[in-house]
């Protein structure tokens, strides 16, 4: 899978591990199928950090009838979300590839313009939160397929069982605060 001579070699002599692509020896032996599930993860990574940050920005700037409820729910959902960062990002240095980690990292990354800046009225962000999160759950779903194609199991239960459960229980809750229903 990948390179364990170089683990080896770090865990007898405690060097610390570098924060690069697999060394030469170790890439020449480090599968194709890894390096696309290493790429597709980092783009998962950027995502899921864009979403943890969204949530947060909508737990602070949430308002309405409904506050209480959507400020503790999004910080719940932010919490989550930084679950999944830390799974994900440890998935892509188990698999030997380099995970993004700053903020710089996602903006380069990011392909989604959907977190916006503007401030978060209850519906409109629930609205928003719900369809960003519907978006990674698809996006997860794609990239699970490919690597249970490539043979990265690993990564294709991650996805599964982790971040796609996870998006679909965050729709469900945002999109329950989406109901036209008189609150008393």
């Amino acid at each position: 899978m990948f390179c364990l001579a170089s683990v080896r070699y770090r865990i007898n002599t405690g060097a610390r591990p570098r924060l690069s692509a697999p060394s030469r020896s170790c890439r020449s032996r480090w599968p194709r199928r890894l390096q696309a599930s290493v790429e597709n993860l980092n783009q998962l990574v950027a995502d899921t950090m864009t979403l943890r940050d969204m949530y947060k920005k909508h737990h602070w700037q949430v308002a309405g009838p409904t506050f209480y409820q959507l400020h503790l729910l999004y910080d719940k959902h932010f919490d989550e979300q930084s679950e999944l960062v830390d799974s994900l990002a440890e998935r892509i240095q188990s698999l030997g590839g380099v995970s993004i980690a700053m903020a710089h990292d996602v903006a380069e990354t990011n392909v989604d313009s959907s977190a916006s800046a503007r401030p978060a009225a209850s519906s409109g962000a629930a609205g928003a939160a719900a369809a960003c999160t519907r978006d990674r759950a698809a996006r997860s779903s794609f990239n699970g397929q490919a690597a249970a194609e490539a043979g990265d199991d690993g990564t294709n239960d991650l996805l599964v069982s982790d971040v796609i459960r996870t998006n679909e229980m965050q729709v469900w809750f945002v999109s329950e605060h989406l109901v036209d229903s008189p609150l008393l």
